[in-house]
């Protein structure tokens, strides 16, 4: 059969693994990479017995090479979460710029459409709220967080200098919190970290007053506005998010009566540059895309939650998710 071929780089990370589902299920042949650092082949274990699917353990900062023809990629390699990149931040750099520099080069040699995963980090703190792809953002270049947002602005910079100065077909998809099964349980990440903190009786952990805001789409969305943007004809940024807000001091109290459970919270300091609102204007993805979210947050949480009570009791203690320290050079 004459599949069409996707490459997917972080293939074995939370919303890579998904998007391998994907297009296994839209019938495509999948070139799946991932070095490994932050993914977990458990994530995508269930594939590798299938014909149309192939796994290459590579570090997209050095050379990439794909024989044979190339359609898409989708380039969703890097450290996403605050633990991993502020313990390895020059690999965050690096897989944004150097990574993504190899795999427009691969794009551009293979004639293929690529897609790059941004993020609503390139916003910073906003100013603005909700947040338009029109609005430029208020990031701390220098900051702890910086190396993950400015590798993504970056990533931005360099797919639209190769659309505009070699033709090349690329599409950017802005992403806003995605929560659903495969989340690492101990990334750092508010709804890992308080269904965590629930199911092992621990108190729950707010940082800050908990008026910050946060806005969950759930997995299933996201993958599929990831998808319509892929197959549109649109090149400017898209933002894929849940436009529905709840302040993180509300948000634990939801898990709390999710989970059952009569931890209190507790409150310690807010990080650095650790923003305040996020929400997304869905304005354009609904426009070009015609999409929107389908799941409402409880019923996503359901979902979630229930993953998260399948893990063994080693997965739920473990502390620790990877030692980063062969991946750091002093």
């Amino acid at each position: 059969m004459n599949r069409k071929r996707v490459l997917i780089t972080g293939a074995a990370g939370f919303l890579g693994s998904h998007l391998c589902d994907k297009f296994i299920a839209e019938d495509y042949r999948v070139l799946a990479m991932d070095n490994l650092i932050t993914g977990d082949l458990k994530n995508i274990e269930h594939l590798f017995q299938l014909e149309q699917f192939e796994f290459y353990h590579h570090d997209v900062t050095k050379f990439v090479h794909v024989a044979g023809d190339l359609d898409y990629i989708l380039h969703f390699a890097s450290p996403a979460s605050p633990i991993d990149y502020l313990k390895i931040p020059i690999q965050t750099l690096k897989v944004g710029s150097l990574g993504t520099h190899n795999l427009l080069g691969l794009a551009k040699e293979k004639s293929a459409r690529i897609l790059i995963a941004s993020t609503s980090e390139v916003y910073g703190d906003p100013l603005v709220h909700p947040q338009t792809e029109e609005y430029y953002g208020n990031v701390n270049t220098i900051g702890p967080r910086g190396v993950y947002d400015e590798a993504k602005r970056f990533q931005e910079s360099i797919t639209m200098a190769y659309h505009r100065f070699h033709g090349l077909e690329t599409r950017i998809v802005r992403i806003f919190n995605t929560y659903g099964p495969r989340m690492r349980l101990n990334d750092g990440r508010v709804i890992p970290a308080f269904i965590g903190q629930a199911l092992r009786g621990e108190d729950l952990t707010i940082f800050g007053d908990g008026s910050q805001t946060r806005s969950f789409c759930f997995v299933s969305d996201q993958i599929e506005g990831i998808y319509k943007l892929l197959l549109s004809d649109y090149v400017e940024p898209v933002n894929i998010g849940n436009p529905y807000e709840i302040t993180i001091k509300d948000f634990a109290e939801e898990i709390i009566k999710l989970t059952g459970t009569s931890q209190k919270v507790i409150y310690q300091d807010l990080p650095k540059d650790d923003p305040m609102q996020r929400q997304p204007d869905i304005s354009r993805a609904k426009e070009v895309l015609g999409w929107e979210p389908l799941v409402n947050r409880q019923e996503g949480m359901k979902i979630t939650y229930n993953y998260f009570k399948s893990l063994s009791p080693k997965e739920l203690t473990k502390k620790a998710h990877k030692d980063f320290s062969k991946h750091i050079r002093k």
